[in-house]
C-alpha cells in the first residue's frame, strides 16, 4: 500500500535518481524504438563500410629554396597549409590523376569523392586518404592523386619563376643594349670630362645589369620541388569500417542514448501524474492504496483473501483512524474521470471492510442516471433501519422507504439505497430526504458510504460534498492528468468539501474493454420503456411485517410486483 503524503521530507539524491529512472521506464517503447534504431543504423554501417578500403599517403611540403639548410630558412611560414589543403583537394589535381589512371575527363567528379585530406596540427604533413571498395585500387588511386598534386604545385611555382625570370630579363635587355651602346660612344670620346662622365654613367649602367643577372641566377638556382613524399600507399589488408559487430554495439549505445533522451522529453511533457507523489500534491492529500494491476471484480472483500481484498481493509483502516472521518464516518467515493466501475467497486468494499468490524453501513448509490450497483451485488429486500429512515415518503421519488440488504459473504452484511432513474437528478441530490439519509447516521457503530458519479463529468458530486465528512478521490494515473486532479480539489473544496486522500487503480486493457462494452450494454438496455425495476421496486414488503425485522430476512412473506414511477415513465 502507498503511503504518499503531501509534505514529505527532502530525499537524498540517489533516491530521486533512482525514482527518474523508474519513471524512464514507463516509457519502454521509447527505450525500445531508440534502441531499434541505434541497432539498424549500426548494421547499416557495419555492412555499408565492410566493403570500403582505405589507401593513405603522406607529404612533407616544402617551400622553393637554393639552399635548403640556411639557417634563416622558415617554411612554415612561406607555405600556408589551409591553401594548401584545398589545393590537393582541387578539380585540377583530379583531373591531372584522371589522366594519369586513364580515366575519362568527366569521371573527375567520382574520383574526388573519395579522397580526404588533412593536415596534423603543427606540422608540414599533408595525409592524402582514399577510400574505394577495392583495395589496389584504392592505393592506385591514392598514388595518382598524390603524384597529380606534387605535379600540380611544382607547375605552378615553375610558373611564378617563369614570370619572374621573363620580368627581370626584359629589364635587363634595355639596360645592355644601352651599356652596348654607351661603349661604342666611350671609343670615340677623347680624354676629358666627357670621357669622364661616360665613364660614371657606364659604371652605374654595370652595377644595374650586374644586379638583374644575379637574380636571375638566383632564381634559375631554386629547387622548385614542392614536398617530399614520405609514405607511399599500398594495398590495405583489412577493410576501412568498425566491422559488423563494433558497429552493432556502438549502434545499440547511441540507441539507448536517444531512447532515454526521448523518455526524458515525453516525461517533462507528460501531462499524466508520474507516481504517487503527484497524485498526493494534485489533491493535497495521501495517497490512501494502490490497488494492484487488473483488481477486476466489483466485491472482492468477504469472499476471498487476496491481495486487493488486503488493500481494500488497509484503506477502510486508514480512513477509520483519520480525525476527520472517525467521529461520523460519512464518505464519498468520486472518481476523476470516465466510468464508474472503479469508484463503484471501491465504495462497495469499503462497505464491506466497515462492516467487518461490526459497524451498520449503508451504501447509497447517488447515480441516478445509470444506476447498476442492484443488478451487479448479490442483494436481498430488507425494510431500512430506523437510524436510516428519512420520515414521510412520496411515490416516485428517490431515496425510497426500503433499501436492500448486500450479502459480502465473510464480512456480514450491509444495506444499500440503490440509484433509480429520476427526472430530476439535482432536485433529487438536494432534496431533503437525501440530506436526512445521510446526516441521521449518527449512531457510532453506523457508517455510510455514498458512491457518486465522475466529478469532471456530472456535478452530482459536488451537490453532496457538504452534507459528508471527507471525499475519496479514486483515479487512474494513466488516464487522468495533473491539472484535472487539481481541479477536482478545488471543485470539491469550494463547494465545502474535504479531500481525505486518493486511491489509484491501473486496470487491464482487457478489463477495460470488458468494461466499456458492458456499460454500453447497459446504457443500451436501459432505456425508459423497458428498464427493468431493481429489486426493491420489484419485492414490496408486507404491510404487517415488523419495520424492525432482521436485516438478513429474506422476504419470503413479500409478494413479486412491477412498479413503474413517475420518473420512468
Amino acid at each position: 500500500m502507498s503511503d504518499t503524503h503531501v509534505s514529505v521530507r527532502g530525499e537524498d539524491e540517489p533516491e530521486q535518481l533512482r525514482e527518474q529512472f523508474r519513471q524512464l521506464l514507463r516509457y519502454r517503447w521509447l527505450i525500445g524504438g531508440g534502441v531499434g534504431v541505434g541497432l539498424l543504423a549500426g548494421a547499416w554501417l557495419g555492412i555499408t563500410g565492410a566493403d570500403s578500403y582505405a589507401a593513405t599517403t603522406d607529404i612533407v611540403l616544402r617551400a622553393p629554396t637554393s639552399d635548403p639548410f640556411a639557417p634563416t630558412l622558415s617554411s612554415d611560414k612561406a607555405i600556408n597549409m589551409g591553401s594548401e589543403r584545398q589545393t590537393a583537394l582541387s578539380r585540377k589535381v583530379a583531373e591531372g590523376a584522371a589522366q594519369r589512371l586513364g580515366m575519362r575527363a568527366d569521371e573527375a567528379d567520382r574520383l574526388q569523392h573519395g579522397l580526404q585530406v588533412t593536415n596534423p596540427p603543427q606540422t608540414l604533413v599533408l595525409h592524402f586518404t582514399y577510400t574505394a571498395s577495392d583495395p589496389k585500387e584504392a592505393a592506385r588511386r591514392a598514388n595518382a592523386l598524390t603524384q597529380s598534386y606534387i605535379d600540380l604545385r611544382k607547375q605552378q611555382w615553375e610558373a611564378v619563376r617563369g614570370s619572374m625570370l621573363k620580368s627581370l630579363q626584359d629589364q635587363l635587355d634595355p639596360v645592355a643594349k644601352q651599356n652596348d651602346e654607351l661603349s661604342k660612344r666611350i671609343k670615340q670620346l677623347p680624354d676629358g670630362s666627357a670621357a669622364d662622365s661616360a665613364y660614371a654613367v657606364q659604371a652605374n649602367l654595370l652595377n644595374r645589369i650586374t644586379d638583374l643577372r644575379s637574380k636571375i641566377t638566383s632564381l634559375k638556382a631554386l629547387d622548385m620541388t614542392p614536398g617530399n613524399v614520405i609514405r607511399n600507399a599500398t594495398a590495405p589488408t583489412s577493410s576501412d569500417g568498425p566491422g559488423l559487430p563494433l558497429s552493432l554495439g556502438l549502434g545499440g549505445l547511441v540507441g539507448v542514448g536517444l531512447g532515454l533522451l526521448g523518455a526524458w522529453v515525453r516525461l517533462v511533457f507528460d501531462p499524466a501524474p508520474r507516481s504517487a507523489g503527484d497524485v498526493a500534491r494534485a489533491v493535497r492529500g495521501p495517497v490512501l492504496g494502490a490497488l494492484p494491476r487488473g483488481s477486476a471484480g466489483v466485491l472482492v472483500v468477504g469472499r476471498n483473501d487476496s491481495r486487493v481484498a488486503e488493500e481494500y481493509r488497509s484503506i477502510a483502516f486508514r480512513l477509520a483512524y483519520d480525525e476527520r472521518f472517525a467521529d461520523r464516518r460519512r464518505l464519498l467515493v468520486v472518481a476523476a474521470r470516465g466510468s464508474m466501475e472503479a469508484s463503484a467497486a471501491v465504495a462497495v468494499n469499503l462497505a464491506a471492510s466497515f462492516a467487518e468490524t461490526g459497524k451498520n453501513v449503508l451504501l447509497v448509490e447517488a447515480d441516478l442516471r445509470t444506476p447498476s450497483l442492484a443488478e451487479r451485488l448479490d442483494v436481498s429486500a430488507a425494510s431500512r433501519p430506523r437510524w436510516s429512515r428519512t420520515g414521510e415518503q412520496a411515490d416516485g421519488e428517490w431515496p425510497g422507504p426500503g433499501h436492500l440488504v448486500v450479502d459480502a459473504g465473510e464480512s456480514g452484511a450491509f444495506g444499500l439505497v440503490p440509484g433509480e432513474r429520476v427526472r430530476n437528478v439535482p432536485r433529487a441530490l438536494t432534496s431533503a430526504r437525501t440530506t436526512r439519509l445521510i446526516a441521521e447516521a449518527d449512531d457510532p457503530a453506523a457508517a455510510v458510504v455514498v458512491v457518486a458519479p465522475p466529478v469532471l463529468a456530472y456535478a452530482d458530486a459536488l451537490a453532496l460534498v457538504d452534507r459528508v465528512d471527507g471525499v475519496l478521490i479514486v483515479c487512474d494515473p494513466r488516464t487522468v492528468h495533473r491539472a484535472d486532479l487539481v481541479r477536482i480539489r478545488e471543485l470539491i473544496v469550494g463547494a465545502g468539501g474535504t479531500v481525505l486522500g486518493a486511491v489509484t487503480h491501473t486496470e487491464s486493457r482487457r478489463g477495460e474493454a470488458a468494461g466499456s462494452r458492458r456499460g454500453n450494454r447497459r446504457r443500451g438496455s436501459r432505456t425508459p420503456a423497458a428498464r427493468p425495476a431493481p429489486p426493491a421496486a420489484r419485492t414490496a414488503p408486507d404491510a404487517g411485517a415488523d419495520p424492525e425485522r432482521d436485516l438478513n430476512a429474506d422476504g419470503s412473506t413479500t409478494i413479486a410486483l412491477r412498479t413503474v414511477r413517475s420518473g420512468d415513465r
